[in-house]
């Protein structure tokens, strides 16, 4: 037998190890549910203010019954105050419709939710008039309401006879109830396994309960019942990892309903105390207690009470551990402290040593830098020859994908114009046709939005030009712009000159002048130079470069 050890260990290995991070990965699933809680409950909140929307006073009683029905399904687990209040006013309207059937059910609802907030002799009282005789299909509805209020009563009991009593009670309803569901129906299923595990027949349960759950979608409260009762019976089979497992999904979909009237998180919370998981079993009671406060769940409330100070007193006495720890490492960072000053004062005397052989070091650095003075002076000659090949090719580059995205737009709007033109000759527009070929309109605005392009880009590459030229004139009289203006006529032909457009010829065609205007406008602005005018344009060519 013990030569096959090995090889068991390898088979199942595998299947344990990939249970185990299933686990984690719902435990870290949970963890981040819990952190989005408030997220959860305003989208609750949201779709009550939705229903609470629908109550208006032109409402017929039985629409009012209807609303006030799903408002007391929204709140039944999730703030059982709200819900009691919600029940009632149902009930009053079925009194006042006369309406047994819908009576039956407001009393079944009433009697379901005063058991939630441990009304336990309201709830029997309206359950003796057995709301359920006139309308046979609430038979099971109201065994089911008997059922889980003998149950809170067998939980809450602290006497053996009162749990024997209730538990007797909650046994036969729970037995009555089954017969009046129909067999595929949910709460049959539900009822069927837990009388299953009752009877000690976890895996029969199992089978039935784990054949329907994937079906049963992520937005359905019935996906937490099925996930508990599951982990319910892996409980009894002594599974705590299947166990787990469930209570956790059982929890997440009760989170993400924001089904506050829950148990599965506080199971869970004990589960993981037992583990040694004390911080996630800390985290877990203290939702669930904030849960069940916040629903006045007074059963749930009462059992968490009885868990918390068991693990809160775990959770502190840990936090004493960490601290200890803490102590030591502070402990063991000072030891190491006082070596490394140990360490630090050897090494500075072994930098003395070293101080030496660098005045050594430092007289052949001395004439090496005589040498590196010499080539600095032929390295700053290049930098200067560099820097000005740098900018002449940052202007090519700006200036080339600048005009070749003006050139497509011009391109486009040629397009556009020609088909403007075609739809006026081909409507036999002609009048309009020759308005539109005499009109100036279309190029002048191409050369006011060319000449704005030019502008901005120039200015980009030489941002203080205009203060720059400033200071090469005895005054500023060309440099004054009119709103709107981001270069005048006289700053143009200035930069066309900084960009090595010299060429009178060249700058007239550019501006749309005539050669002679332009000459005439170059005379002028030299004449008002602040230096020689030989000199101005040359003067003209440093702007920019940071040579005066």
């Amino acid at each position: 037998m013990n030569r096959f050890l090995p090889f068991f260990f390898v088979l199942f290995l595998p299947a344990l190890l990939l249970a185990q991070e299933n686990s984690a990965s719902l435990l870290r699933e949970l963890d981040q549910t819990i952190e989005n809680h408030q997220f959860y409950s305003n989208q609750k909140e949201h779709t009550i203010d939705s229903l609470k929307q629908l109550l208006k006073p032109a409402l017929s009683e039985l629409q009012k019954q209807e609303v006030y029905d799903q408002l007391y399904e929204e709140y039944r687990v999730y703030k059982s105050d709200s819900a009691l209040v919600f029940a009632r006013k149902s009930m009053q309207i079925a009194i006042r419709l006369d309406d047994s059937k819908r009576s039956d059910q407001a009393a079944l609802n009433l009697a379901s939710i005063m058991g939630t907030l441990g009304m336990y002799k309201e709830a029997t009282d309206i359950l003796a008039k057995n709301p359920g005789n006139r309308s046979p299909e609430l038979k099971g509805s109201y065994y089911v309401v008997n059922r889980v209020l003998y149950g809170y009563m067998y939980d809450y009991a602290t006497s053996t006879y009162e749990k024997e009593k209730y538990a007797a009670l909650t046994q036969k309803y729970r037995d009555s109830s089954l017969q009046y569901f129909p067999k595929q129906a949910r709460q049959h299923l539900i009822i069927q396994a837990e009388l299953l595990i009752k009877k000690g027949k976890e895996d029969q349960s199992l089978q039935q309960l784990l054949s329907v759950f994937p079906s049963i979608s992520l937005s359905d409260p019935d996906r937490a019942v099925f996930a508990y009762i599951i982990s319910y019976a892996y409980h009894q089979k002594k599974d705590r990892g299947a166990e787990k497992k469930w209570l956790a999904i059982s929890a997440i979909s009760d989170l993400k309903l924001a089904k506050k009237e829950n148990i599965s998180l506080r199971n869970l919370a004990f589960l993981l105390y037992e583990e040694g998981d004390i911080d996630r079993a800390y985290k877990y009671i203290q939702r669930s207690l904030e849960d069940a406060l916040f629903c006045n769940a007074r059963l749930r409330t009462y059992e968490i009470s009885k868990m918390m100070p068991i693990i809160s007193e775990a959770y502190e006495h840990q936090n004493q551990k960490n601290q200890k720890q803490l102590v030591l490492f502070l402990v063991s960072m000072s030891l190491l402290t006082v070596i490394l000053l140990v360490v630090l004062i050897l090494l500075f005397k072994q930098m003395k040593k070293l101080k030496t052989a660098q005045k050594e070091l430092n007289e052949a650095n001395s004439q090496l830098l005589e040498l590196n003075v010499a080539l600095q002076a032929i390295n700053l000659k290049l930098k200067e020859t560099n820097s000005t090949l740098t900018e002449a090719n940052l202007v090519k580059e700006i200036y080339i994908g600048k005009y070749m995205d003006q050139c497509s737009d011009y391109i486009g709007k040629l397009e556009g114009y020609r088909r403007k033109l075609n739809v006026m000759a081909t409507a036999g527009k002609m009048n309009n046709l020759i308005s539109a070929i005499k009109s100036k309109q279309f190029i002048e605005s191409e050369l006011k939005e060319f000449y704005t392009n030019f502008d901005k880009t120039f200015l980009l590459l030489f941002p203080d030009f205009i203060n720059e030229f400033e200071a090469l004139l005895v005054d500023t009289d060309l440099t004054q712009l009119k709103d709107g203006e981001l270069l005048n006529t006289e700053l143009r032909i200035i930069a066309l000159i900084r960009l090595g457009i010299k060429d009178s010829a060249k700058i007239a065609v550019f501006l749309r002048y005539s050669v002679s205007t332009i000459y005439n406008y170059r005379s002028q602005i030299k004449n008002k130079a602040a230096g020689l005018r030989e000199e101005f344009e040359a003067n003209v060519m440093r702007i920019g470069t940071g040579i005066k």
